[in-house]
């Protein structure tokens, strides 16, 4: 999941690079929720049938070509294909491992399953800009290094995984691939519902800070160190994985309509920290947004997870992903084409805004019809 996330920091050398506007950094970094939200459609089941082993072996080859086709670079064209495999990627990873490292836990330690899946999915995505940051910014290569590194750290997650046992039941070598679509079983579509755009809204903020925070730094506060930029998009993730660490004292019911709290908190100091052009305030908001969202996020993926049918399950996981992933892509491409007319601060009080209210709207409905605890 770390390589998904390495250009960000990088988008201002390839704009300079390549010379490209904002619209078009949010176009390349949305190509990538693209390529998940495809994968998750078209086979976001597909473990269930051929194994969860085969497919994150895959997700991994993938993953490594992404990297070389960063490593080679030479115009977008080859930009946009390095992000469009990383989604792929990603998307065979997201629903997969989740099911995988649910499936592999020990009787009773459910719970702690889903902690390690949800956490090493989120500090993978944070870990990515803070190396790709620190790596351009102090060591040689800044184009290059990072994603040399990043094939070495694949090749050992592609070890691992081969020595993992199969915990699909009855593999079929071969499986059709049959675009399902957005398919999830009746009695999980009062869990699934909220749960879902929650994450819509707490993705829709990793987006923000994966796609124009460092635009933000660097064009409005004047802060061109690649490593703060890549440290800012890691605290997200931080914050994030600390609100997923919360969830077994806190609990489902109190999880989501709490997580939408802080993520409005956290929304509102992002919008104060546009307007104010202040650095202390963007990280405030990036802390208590990610909290917010690892709060709402882990909950609602406990809750789906747990009302859906093992035998649905990974598909059921893969749809609360399309979701969530609709969430990291759409709106961000709309900030980016807002920037063109209204400039990159007014874009993102807008944005804002927006996500402000529909956060809000959630965590009441959540807060008057409560999500089942187990």
């Amino acid at each position: 999941m770390a390589g998904t996330t390495l250009p960000t920091p990088l988008y201002g050398l390839y704009r300079e690079e390549l010379g490209f506007s904002e619209l078009l950094v949010t176009v390349v970094f949305a190509v990538y929720a693209i390529g998940v939200i495809a994968t998750l459609l078209l086979a976001g089941d597909y473990s269930d049938e051929a194994g969860r082993k085969p497919v994150l072996l895959v997700a991994l080859g993938l993953s490594a070509a992404s990297a070389l086709c960063f490593l080679f670079e030479g115009g977008l064209p080859l930009l946009f294909a390095g992000r469009l495999l990383s989604g792929l990627a990603a998307g065979l990873l997201s629903g997969t491992a989740t099911a995988a490292v649910l499936e592999l836990a020990a009787p009773g330690r459910e719970a702690r399953a889903a902690l390690v899946a949800t956490a090493a999915g989120m500090g993978g995505l944070g870990c990515g800009p803070l190396l790709s940051g620190l790596l351009a910014q102090y060591a040689p290569w800044p184009l290059r290094l990072t994603y040399l590194v990043n094939l070495a750290l694949v090749a050992v997650a592609c070890v691992l995984t081969w020595l993992l046992p199969e915990t699909v039941r009855h593999p079929v070598r071969w499986p059709r691939l049959r675009p399902r679509g957005l398919t999830v079983p009746p009695g999980v579509h009062g869990v699934f519902a909220p749960s879902a755009l929650a994450a819509f809204v707490g993705f829709a903020l990793l987006g923000l800070f994966l796609a124009v925070a460092p635009a933000f730094l660097s064009q409005t506060l004047n802060e061109h160190n690649l490593a703060v930029s890549g440290a800012v998009v890691f605290a997200v993730f931080l914050a994030s994985t600390a609100g997923q660490a919360l969830l077994g004292k806190v609990g489902i019911r109190r999880a989501l309509p709490g997580g939408c709290l802080f993520l409005v908190l956290g929304l509102l100091l992002v919008g104060a920290s546009l307007a104010a052009e202040s650095l202390p305030l963007l990280v405030l908001g990036a802390f208590c947004g990610g909290l917010g969202h690892g709060l709402a996020f882990r909950a609602g993926l406990a809750a789906v997870s747990a009302a859906a049918p093992p035998e649905q399950r990974g598909g059921t996981i893969s749809a609360y992903f399309v979701v969530a992933y609709l969430g990291i892509s759409l709106p961000v491409v709309g900030v980016g084409a807002l920037t063109l007319a209204l400039g990159l601060k007014n874009a993102g009080l807008v944005f804002t805004v927006c996500l402000v209210v529909l956060s809000a709207a959630i965590g009441l409905r959540v807060r008057r019809r409560p999500l089942p605890e187990t």
